[in-house]
This record gives structure tokens, sequence and C-alpha cells, in this order.
């Protein structure tokens, strides 16, 4: 670890009032290092809902406004939260397939979506240990629906999530590695000191018309689907795993 895994950048704003302000009113400087991690960490995963931004190079603080965010952006705060709290890390990219968002994005736009789709996790250094942090990107309600509807099944690579361990995936802040996008991954992009250096060597490839259509249009549409699928209506992927209905429009038993 250096002084690099903590100073801040553009992206990482660590000094902008909104993140301070919370900082403050939380007393997370207080706290020891270890539960410092965790309510940075808590915080980045479920008081920022699992959502789509207008872009993934945002700053910090403009993921916070926004309250909502994706594996990036989320990425993005989680770094300013830890740097601001004195906790050195680092953000490791890859690439995920679409397969993984199916469900999320409408068909008529997975099908316009590139096949390979910018991911990172954040990876924190405590007593010298590097520990990966991907476990934050998605909701605890937005989770949970998503164990209601698929319940008895392991495995899930679709709907924004990637594990085989759907039922009780590592997602909760104990010291150890979080996942739930994990297998999805099909590139590793390596580490970078910060989501400025990583978004400067890499972008999605949308082009130019795909990046207007998602930032207009596609991206509210994502977002409105999340929002059903946080309430229960979780969308049928054609000829994939159908999730069980909602509670409320379960089939009846017959009478007899």
């Amino acid at each position: 670890m250096t002084d690099r895994h903590l100073r801040r950048t553009d992206l990482l704003d660590f000094d902008a009032p909104a993140i301070r302000a919370l900082v403050a009113a939380r007393g997370w400087a207080a706290l020891p290092p270890f539960e410092r991690i965790g309510a940075a960490y808590d915080f980045a995963r479920d008081d920022i809902a699992f959502g789509y931004n207008r872009d993934d190079a945002i700053p910090a603080s403009a993921v916070l406004r926004d309250g909502y965010g994706q594996c990036n952006t989320k990425a993005t705060l989680l770094m300013a939260l830890l740097r601001g709290l004195g906790i050195p890390c680092r953000l490791h990219g890859f690439t995920i397939h679409k397969a993984l968002q199916r469900g999320v994005v409408p068909e008529i736009a997975y099908r316009l979506a590139p096949e390979n789709i910018l991911h990172s996790w954040v990876e924190v250094e405590r007593d010298g240990i590097w520990t990966n942090l991907e476990g934050f990107i998605l909701d605890a309600p937005f989770l949970s629906a998503l164990q209601t509807a698929f319940a008895g099944r392991t495995s899930l690579c679709a709907y924004g999530v990637g594990t085989d361990c759907l039922t009780d995936p590592p997602v909760a802040w104990t010291g150890n590695d979080t996942y739930i996008q994990r297998t999805g991954i099909n590139r590793d992009l390596g580490l970078y000191d910060d989501p400025d250096a990583f978004y400067a060597e890499h972008a999605q490839e949308f082009g130019l018309v795909r990046g207007i259509l998602y930032r207009r249009a596609i991206r509210h549409w994502m977002n409105a689907r999340v929002a059903g699928i946080r309430r229960g209506r979780v969308p049928a992927i054609p000829g994939g795993v159908r999730p069980a209905p909602p509670a409320d429009v379960a089939p009846r038993a017959e009478a007899g």
C-alpha cells in the first residue's frame, strides 16, 4: 500500500461537501478500521439503490446525489468513502458478458447491447491483506426479490446477478471477500489505483448512437424494470428460466 491508494482524484472527490457531511453525520471516522469499512460498504450496498446512472465515469458526489448506481458507479462512491475514512483501496477492472444483465435490459435493447460490458470491484487493504468487495452492487430488497422469484435455485446469471449461491451469496461485510456478479466475468482487465485511470483506458463499447439512446432512454427503461423487480415483478426471459409469479397473482388451487 502507498499514498496512491489514499489520494483524492477527480472521480474520488471525498472532499465534496455532501460526502464530508455524510461521513460527519454518521460518525464513521470515530469507528475502528474494520467497522469503518463495514459502514461505508453497507451504505454503498443498501442506501444507494441498484440502478443505472448516465455514465460510468462520474464523480462519487454525483453518485451520492443520484442515490443509485451499478457496479462501476457504486465502486467509485465506495472508494471515495473509504479513502475519506483513511482506508486504502484500489479498483479491479473486468468485463462481464451481457447475459448477466438480461431481464433488466429490455429485450429490444438487449439485442443492441455490446457483448461485453465493463465491470469492476473494489479491493480494500487491511492489515496488509487485500480483500475483494463486489457484493455491494445489489441492494437487499432487489436481491431478496430475485431470491424469492427463483427460490430453490442455487445459480443465476441474469437480472444483474452472477452467482452460484443465490440462496445465500457472500454479500455481507465480515472481513472476507464479497461477490454477487462474479460468475458473469469473462475478462480480467487488471488493477488500477483509481477509477480515473481505469476509464482513461476503457469505456463501454456503445458507439455514438447507442450511447445517446442509453443515456436518454434505455437506462430509464432499465431503472423502471429494476424498480419493478424490487417490488416482486420479475419479467420472464424468452427461452430462459421463468421466475415464480408474485404472491399477489399466484395461481389459486382448484377447490374440491
